[in-house]
């Protein structure tokens, strides 16, 4: 069993940047791919990208905006979602999610979700 806790998320201006984080614990050896997703209200879960820990890359549509970077700490079980020029558009839960294979890039594909975070954006 794999927990993931992710944290980060806020209500930050137009232009302004976060960083999500999120920490797998308990059965993390199993993980090889984490990804990052998300759910604006009213819409379908979004694959933004996701890191194995050898350093493969998913990158979602969402990515190859340019504004999301996807990084990861393996000695700390932990990737991250650093987010710039933040968008009213880019309002949604943000959720974490690991999964036992290489280059998963959709939802089906993942075993273990955190609880998610909430970002918010105001004009």
């Amino acid at each position: 069993q794999v927990h993931l806790v992710e944290s980060g998320g806020g209500l930050v201006q137009a232009g302004g940047s976060l960083r999500l984080s999120c920490t797998a614990s308990g059965s993390a050896f199993s993980i090889n791919t984490m990804g990052w997703f998300r759910q604006a209200p009213g819409k379908e879960r979004e694959f933004v990208a996701a890191t194995s820990w050898s350093g493969d890359l998913v990158p979602g549509v969402v990515l190859l905006e340019g504004r999301f970077t996807i990084s990861r700490d393996n000695a700390k079980n932990t990737v991250f979602l650093q987010i710039n020029s933040l968008k009213p558009e880019d309002t949604a839960v943000y959720y974490c999610a690991a999964s036992g294979r290489r280059l998963a890039a959709t939802a089906a594909q993942y075993d273990y979700w955190g609880q998610g975070t909430q970002v918010t954006v105001s004009s």
